[in-house]
């Protein structure tokens, strides 16, 4: 009867590729882990592995067992994390992943507060808009706005960030103020490239709704802050967030309009590897987060 060490060994050292690697992560010499495959394979009667000096190459049985067998490590860690989690302490590190607009206004306040409250902890934030890998880059936590499309995944809502669109009350003064969506179509409007949609297609409502108005700019970028800035300098209208504009709006600088006609709505989420029960760390940073953006929702 193979033995399920064995297997979970297996599963390792097609993940990494290398005998080495392996034997390094389980404090093992090369030659053990090489001995635990041959007895896995002499077990099973059936050669698992092509070696060569160069790589390693699943034979059809290997390609079998790895597909069937590849969770088996994580099965047994999610089944001890569930119970070593009731003593955890709050130490360690997190790797997180977090869009740029969101670390740049809430979350690096957060996050800092967090580690703040919990002194045995250290946090790694990079600002990405870009969807990383999660397990290939070992982010043990990704915030990210939008729908998410890998069922891989799960997303944990957090809140909905509301979309304005806005102008410098020079620009308004000057060019005069749109009353409807179809009216945009000769002003000069600041295109956001990361929207999914495109950047010149905006989202508006009318009658229960929704559609797209398709405006023009002679400026676009992937950084909404620029944007902001352009739209400061009375260059133009802007669709952003509303929690970007937030002290702008208050202050005056910056004018909303068509606010009973704007749609565009993007749901905040917490977002980690479905075959993962998060650490208790992370459960509670994402809680945190949460909260943080609760009490700030009028911003939002």
């Amino acid at each position: 009867m193979p033995q399920i060490d064995d297997l979970v060994l297996f599963t390792q050292v097609i993940e990494q590729g290398s005998f080495s690697k392996v034997a390094q992560t389980n404090k093992v010499t090369k030659s053990v882990v090489s001995k635990r495959i041959s007895r896995l394979e002499e077990d099973l009667g059936v050669q698992l592995i092509f070696r060569t000096t160069r790589k390693l190459t699943l034979t059809e049985a290997g390609e079998m067992l790895f597909y069937r067998a590849k969770g088996i490590a994580q099965t047994a860690k999610n089944a001890f994390d569930t119970v070593t989690s009731y003593s955890e302490t709050l130490a360690g590190h997190i790797k997180m992943s977090v869009p740029t607009i969101s670390g740049e206004l809430l979350l690096a306040r957060a996050v800092a507060e967090f580690c703040e409250k919990h002194p045995g902890l250290t946090v790694d934030m990079s600002m990405n808009n870009d969807f990383v890998d999660l397990v290939a880059d070992g982010y043990d936590l990704v915030i990210r706005t939008g729908h998410l499309e890998d069922s891989s995944l799960i997303a944990r809502h957090i809140f909905n960030s509301r979309w304005m669109i806005c102008a410098s009350p020079e620009y308004l003064a000057q060019q005069g103020e749109p009353q409807f969506p179809e009216q945009l179509v000769p002003y000069n409007c600041l295109g956001y490239t990361c929207q999914t949609n495109g950047a010149f297609n905006w989202l508006f409502t009318r009658d229960d709704a929704t559609y797209n108005v398709k405006v023009s700019g002679n400026f676009s970028s992937n950084n909404a802050v620029a944007l902001k800035q352009a739209a400061l300098a009375g260059k133009g209208l802007a669709y952003l967030p509303k929690c970007l504009v937030y002290n702008e709006l208050d202050n005056g600088k910056l004018v909303e309009v068509l606010s009973q006609q704007t749609a565009k709505v993007i749901g905040i989420y917490a977002v980690y590897p479905y075959t993962r029960k998060p650490a208790k760390k992370v459960q509670l940073l994402i809680e945190h987060i949460r909260s943080c953006y609760l009490d700030m929702k009028e911003n939002f």
